[in-house]
């Protein structure tokens, strides 16, 4: 396997190199098209090890390109039973395809693997090749609704490597940071620029916060890995004192395309979240959207994926 595989490493090798070999030659068939070869490949690299999840994921995908759901879903849950923390990322194909709640469809664990892997491309990635521009539209939304510009208590929700943290720095009295992935926080750590920084559930650490402690909570690109964002609109509004701000982007959906409950999953695995939705959501927490701004975070194979850059205010 290349060591560019986004699997983690202990799920980068069957241990039998001919199944190894059609894992190879069929995940290159799926990227060229070939759903049919693909398939038949993956069924002969299961046939060998059938005990390697990898390999159901592959299948379920390239079932999925070739229109049989029902057949994707049977080797996604294959997947599943045999990968239970879910590190590969089932949960979110299994809600694309409509089976089980957005909510509880991204585990811990697959983000802490996926973002380990990342880590060492991660800005670079980021910054060259997606045009990434999360921290600054946050920074910029802050200043348009007239937030305060220094002094603040901050927690920097999924901090990756520290590109928030680094653009919300003046602002700051006090800097904390979180990641599930413990290489990301590592390398926010090595910037120098947080005052506390860790690697843990964001709903762990809102959770450890004192009410009221804090004056602003950023989220820049996370809410793509929360399926319901009720609980963290729950946990952000307990943490914030009256007047503070949380201020995040998210993918959203096309004018006119935002279904009833306002969550979808994009064909990058990422959530997306509809206006109406989380202006509800802000409403229902004591945390009303006071400015909410359609533009684009990043680009994605060349094309600016649709964005929400969000500011709520503690009431």
């Amino acid at each position: 396997m290349d060591d560019h595989s986004p699997f983690p490493a202990t799920l980068r090798s069957s241990g039998d190199l001919a199944a190894d070999r059609r894992y190879a030659w069929a995940m290159a068939a799926l990227k060229d098209g070939a759903a049919a070869e693909a398939i038949d490949l993956f069924e002969q690299a299961a046939e060998i090890v059938p005990g390697w999840a990898p390999i159901w994921l592959g299948l379920g995908d390239a079932r999925e390109a070739s229109g049989d759901r029902a057949g994707a879903v049977e080797a996604f849950r294959r997947c599943l039973v045999l990968d239970a923390a879910d590190r590969l990322g089932v949960g979110p194909r299994l809600a694309r395809l409509g089976q089980g709640s957005p909510g509880q469809a991204m585990t811990d664990a697959y983000v802490a693997s996926l973002f380990d892997d990342y880590a060492p491309r991660f800005e670079r990635h980021l910054t060259r090749h997606l045009d990434y521009r999360g921290p600054s539209l946050i920074v910029d939304a802050l200043d348009a609704v007239g937030a305060p510009g220094s002094g603040l208590r901050v927690l920097d929700l999924g901090c990756g490597t520290g590109l928030m943290g680094e653009a919300i720095r003046a602002r700051a009295s006090w800097l904390g940071g979180c990641d599930l992935s413990p290489v990301m926080v590592a390398a926010a750590d090595r910037r120098g620029i947080y005052d506390r920084v860790e690697a843990a559930s964001l709903f762990d650490v809102l959770g450890r916060e004192p009410a009221a402690s804090l004056d602003l909570v950023t989220a820049a690109d996370v809410l793509v890995y929360v399926g319901d964002p009720d609980g963290l609109f729950a946990k952000v509004a307990a943490a914030l004192k009256q007047g503070g701000h949380f201020a995040f982007t998210s993918q959203t959906f096309a004018p006119g395309e935002e279904p009833e409950d306002g969550i979808g999953v994009g064909a990058d695995l990422r959530f997306r979240h509809g206006e109406n939705r989380l202006r509800a959501l802000g409403a229902a927490h004591g945390l009303p959207v006071i400015r909410c701004v359609r533009t684009w975070e990043r680009r994605e194979r060349g094309e600016p994926l649709p964005s929400l850059v969000v500011v709520c205010r503690r009431s």
